[in-house]
């Protein structure tokens, strides 16, 4: 727990969570990388038969980047970050076990980035969801424009994008964005074990077999990603998004010019 999350093993399923309640369970390094490993030390252990993903706390399942380890950070440095969401969530993504997302509060930004790369979401009713960073005249770059659309089709992803507001869960439950929502009598993560018995107690090379399948249905993912991150990087110099950090750290609303 000293990088920031916690493993553990429940009977067949992997479960790691990220402990970071105090700092709205953040995104660091750290909790990335120890998250792609997760996802390829579960997932290759004949004894796990499904990974669930999911934070501590009841209010935020993980509100994005942590910005303020990002402090200081170059332009190299952000390029190292963003390869690394392409990499650890990779990980995540092309898991040959099933991935359930346990989304225990709200997921914006990087945190509903780390959402779509599973292969399921489950909600408490009060969590939402959002990827706001246009708002900050950036991008997602940890996937969600490629991951987003699949998910919920086109129209929806570029409502979410754009827009950059939030939904709720009932709205994630009728876009797709989320496949369930939790009994609220239950915790999270007993809910999801609970709905993916099927999954526990079925075939494991059936079920790595038909993920494989329906992955080889998608568009080439390496370039979609490449795209993603070539789009976020013509935006890293430009007055705009140096006016979006100066209007969050002031707590006002930016003005945007266009350069």
């Amino acid at each position: 727990m000293n990088d920031g999350f916690e493993i553990e093993r429940r009977g067949t399923v992997a479960l790691f969570r990220i402990q970071r309640a105090d700092q709205a369970n953040a995104i660091t390094r750290q909790v990335l990388i120890g998250l792609g490993r997760f996802a390829r030390e579960q997932g290759s252990d004949a004894q796990v038969r499904a990974l669930i993903v999911t934070a501590a706390g009841n209010k935020h399942f993980c509100a994005g980047a942590d910005l303020k380890e990002r402090v200081g950070w170059t332009h190299d440095d952000i390029r190292t970050q963003l390869a690394l969401y392409r990499s650890e969530l990779g990980a995540l993504d092309t898991c040959p076990k099933p991935v359930v997302a346990a989304l225990n509060g709200l997921a914006f930004g990087g945190g509903l980035e780390i959402a779509l790369a599973c292969d399921l979401r489950v909600a408490v009713a009060s969590a939402s969801f959002a990827l706001p960073e246009v708002t900050l005249a950036i991008i997602p770059g940890a996937g969600g424009t490629q991951r987003l659309p699949r998910i919920v089709g086109e129209a929806r992803a570029k409502e979410m994008i754009l827009f950059g507001q939030r939904i709720s869960a009932q709205q994630a439950l009728a876009w797709g964005l989320i496949n369930r929502i939790a009994d609220p009598q239950v915790d999270i993560v007993d809910d999801a074990i609970g709905w993916i018995e099927p999954i526990l107690g079925g075939a494991p090379l059936a079920h790595a077999s038909a993920l494989a399948a329906i992955d080889a249905a998608r568009p080439d993912p390496v370039a979609g990603l490449q795209a993603e991150q070539a789009a976020y990087e013509r935006l890293l110099g430009t007055e705009d998004r140096l006016e979006g950090l100066r209007a969050f750290a002031e707590k006002r609303k930016p003005v945007y010019v266009g350069r």
